[in-house]
């Protein structure tokens, strides 16, 4: 009876003996992580305060950043397709303290509550998503017809649009102002953000054919709404402000034309203003009961209004408010719409068809492996095609196929579901993206700046580190060679250093300053955004102010850093400013090293002529 009993007790000890040191272990109070915490905590643990909620310390809500890989693992349980892409969210283990540096950038509390929200869908959606065939459903679209369109008497008619808009991306649609007033308006509406009502509007574009309070003629009126803010101040057409003389995208603001007493020459019934008999006529780009073929283009700076093929409007992005952020558009109005159509969507490839797919992945940088270059690219989560046409065209240059120099796409998250999908699939593919928590709106673009600084100095090591954007061609030889002549290891800027600029205190100006934010009437010296390099010693002090949370945020990154790099060297580092005039920030030029704003046909025709040919030659 008693062997009986011991045999029992040695059963039951050998049985609960792991149990007990695993509750140990789990739950002992050290500091740091271990690698248990991070694969199986509780993947929402993070979302149970928001950055706007009273909180005693601010790092409470910061712990976001720490707790996302154990969402990404413990979410997905019942598969390791998740843990394959843990290396894109190397840069977010490091970014615990962000929460702590939000002063002096718009939007930042925001973004960081967004992301919550943003990452809470995705491990659930990623986790449900277990057959091909519901990948395959997942895919964005590249554009959306609707043909015979129409909407009954005083209703709206709606256009879903999955993924977004980017730069490219246009809305068409054709129709006839009605005849009882022909006042119709076109909103591009964003996603819901958590918490408020109504949906924010990117873009309100109203013709009022009849006029209104402060025109007697038709005018076209735009603006954007969100509902913190509101409706702000409106942009008429035709108007005598002396706002409408900047352009966006240069591109006037408003026709001259449009309101103006003109000679007409056409018959056309297309010609909105047109009269017979050659009688004197105001230009206005819709009519009552005259077709119209009107197109809303998405570009760089702004949204651009053509009718008829002629251009009539261009209405710069506000803060906050970027085209990847459009989840719908909306038609209403006394307007007998025929058809619509939303083209040039982002769309991500096809991975299953791809014929170069090992060609295009980025291999994984050892532990203790010394780059000589890190070149961090900015994109956004939608910009799929633009980080495609950077992986084939100047990303296969020899030096980054060997490994001495590391290209990585830093992506902030989508308030979208689908597109966040898509991201996650292709940061797991290609192995060269590194998504950061938070969502991602323009004014955040210094926290980028930050996270290329934290990856090149805590999770690789580069002797200089270089910042471009996804619309940037950059040859990656010229940069390294140019580098390597100057033979500065230490405190340099290099790019189109700009020693003499001041703040934009216009506030239509997308690069708005109040004087709060910088009381100054100069910029210490600066290198333009689209491409500029700086030493490991400079990006090592910037991560080393981050987490001591003594470093000042500015929401102009290209700036921001200029400032930073001005506190070093007033705290004694000597500070080399080389500039390189063969950097081009607004457009290309021959013999570049790198060139602003090319669209991804023509990144695909330079990097064809410059292996043809070893010259740097443009496609406009």
């Amino acid at each position: 009876m008693w062997t009986t009993k011991k045999i029992c007790i040695v059963v039951l000890i050998t049985f609960f003996s792991p149990l007990i040191v695993r509750y140990l272990i789990v739950n002992s109070p050290v500091s740091g992580e271990s690698r248990y915490q991070i694969l199986h905590a509780n993947p929402l643990a993070w979302l149970s305060n928001r950055a706007d909620a009273p909180v005693a310390n601010p790092a409470e809500y910061a712990q976001v950043a720490a707790a996302v890989p154990a969402a990404a693992s413990s979410s997905l349980d019942s598969g390791d397709s998740f843990l394959e892409g843990l290396h894109w969210l190397d840069t977010w283990n490091h970014m615990k303290q962000f929460a702590n540096i939000t002063a002096g950038l718009p939007h930042a509390t925001q973004a960081i509550n967004d992301a919550r929200t943003a990452w809470e869908n995705l491990t659930t959606s990623v986790h449900d998503a277990s057959s091909p065939r519901k990948e395959k459903e997942r895919l964005c679209p590249y554009s959306i017809r609707t043909m015979n369109a129409s909407k009954s008497e005083g209703s709206d008619f709606t256009i879903s649009i999955p993924c977004g808009l980017v730069a490219g991306s246009s809305v068409t649609f054709i129709g006839t102002p009605g005849s009882l007033s022909g006042n119709f308006w076109v909103d591009l509406v964003g996603t819901a953000l958590p918490g408020e009502s109504p949906k924010p509007i990117v873009l309100h574009y109203n013709a009022r054919l009849t006029g209104d309070k402060l025109a007697e003629g038709p005018v076209i009126v735009q603006n954007a709404f969100t509902a913190s803010n509101g409706w702000v101040y409106e942009d008429r057409c035709p108007c005598t402000n002396t706002n409408n003389a900047t352009e966006v995208d240069d591109l006037e603001r408003c026709n001259s034309m449009v309101g103006r007493e003109e000679k007409s020459i056409m018959n056309s019934t297309h010609h909105a203003g047109a009269k017979q008999g050659g009688k004197s006529s105001t230009y206005f780009p819709f009519k009552q009961g005259y077709l119209a073929i009107a197109t809303l283009r998405i570009g760089l700076e702004g949204i651009h209004m053509s009718v008829d093929g002629k251009h009539v409007t261009s209405f710069a992005y506000r803060a906050g408010l970027e085209p990847w952020f459009v989840s719908e558009v909306r038609i209403s109005g006394d307007f007998e719409l025929a058809s619509a159509i939303a083209s040039g969507l982002p769309t991500s490839e096809d991975l299953e068809n791809s014929v170069d797919l090992e060609m295009l992945k980025s291999s994984h940088i050892s532990d203790g492996k010394d780059l000589d270059l890190l070149i961090g690219i900015f994109s956004t989560a939608n910009n799929f095609k633009r980080r495609m046409v950077i992986r084939r065209t100047w990303m296969q240059h020899d030096a980054v196929r060997n490994g001495t120099v590391a290209v990585r796409f830093f992506v902030g998250l989508h308030t979208n579901l689908m597109v966040n999908m898509e991201l996650w699939n292709e940061a797991r593919t290609y192995g060269d993206i590194q998504v950061l928590p938070f969502v991602d709106y323009y004014s955040l673009i210094t926290w980028k700046t930050l996270a290329i600084c934290i990856y090149g100095t805590g999770t690789v090591s580069a002797k200089y580190l270089m910042k471009t954007d996804d619309d940037a061609f950059v040859r990656v030889h010229e940069i390294q060679s140019s580098v390597k002549k100057l033979n500065v290891s230490n405190g340099l800027l290099y790019g189109r250093i700009n020693s003499d600029s001041s703040p934009h205190r216009n506030h239509d100006s997308k690069w708005y300053i109040s004087p709060e934010e910088w009381p100054e009437e100069k910029y210490p010296p600066w290198a333009h955004g689209p491409g500029y390099v700086v030493s490991e010693d400079i990006a090592r002090t910037i991560n080393t102010w981050y987490k001591t949370s003594c470093l000042k945020m500015f929401k102009l990154e290209d700036v921001a850093m200029g400032i930073w790099v001005n506190e070093m060297k007033k705290g004694g580092l000597p500070v080399r400013y080389e500039t390189d005039e063969r950097i081009y920030i607004d457009g290309c030029k021959e013999g570049y090293i790198v060139a602003h704003y090319q669209e991804p046909r023509n990144m695909l025709c330079m990097w064809e002529k410059l292996l043809r040919t070893n010259q740097a030659a443009c496609c406009n």
